[in-house]
């Protein structure tokens, strides 16, 4: 595998760092700002009611945080360190929630899979982040009657959680470029 010059002269920092460092972040944002995320939710224009969204029930949005964040770490890190950096970050994770790491590496799959379901056709994982917002915090029954009906989030509603969202994706491509991964 041939490095460039500038790789050279990236800082260097370990695979279990990185999984602190995602971690931290995580959990940094969400506990700083879900206050902040439900107000902006609950008193969306697009909403004909306001939310119901509890400000101390962030366990869903994080869990959605998480697993967007752990599906993007495919398209930053090559095969088997971004593998060794999940595993990593689920033994952390594991050890947070008090559970052992194959709960805390299903619930994360399980989330996966209803970003695939709640998303289909399209694989865009911001996306689903979006979406699974949308239909775990029920903002559904807050819409319009259109868009109640077909169970589907108004367009400038599923815009507006999207850039909430945006908020919540690290920049591992910022990262990348300043720092080099090892074991």
């Amino acid at each position: 595998m041939a490095f460039g010059i500038t790789t050279l002269f990236k800082k260097k920092v370990e695979e279990e760092k990185v999984a602190e460092l995602f971690v931290n972040i995580l959990f940094n944002a969400v506990d700083s700002s879900f206050a902040e995320v439900t107000e902006l939710l609950n008193n969306d224009v697009n909403l004909l009611n306001p939310g119901t969204i509890d400000p101390e029930n962030q366990d869903d949005f994080l869990l959605i945080v998480i697993a967007g964040n752990f599906k993007l770490l495919d398209d930053y890190f090559y095969e088997g360190q971004e593998d060794r950096i999940k595993e990593l970050t689920v033994e952390k994770l594991a050890a947070i929630y008090g559970v052992d790491t194959v709960s805390m590496r299903s619930a994360i799959n399980n989330m996966l899979a209803y970003f695939k379901k709640i998303n289909y056709p399209s694989k865009n994982t911001h996306y689903a982040m979006s979406r699974a917002v949308f239909h775990k915090y029920d903002l559904n029954d807050f819409q319009k009657d259109y868009f109640r009906n077909l169970n589907a989030p108004d367009p400038i509603l599923l815009k507006n959680i999207d850039e909430i969202m945006e908020q919540f994706i690290i920049k591992w491509d910022t990262f990348t470029e300043k720092y080099r991964i090892t074991d």
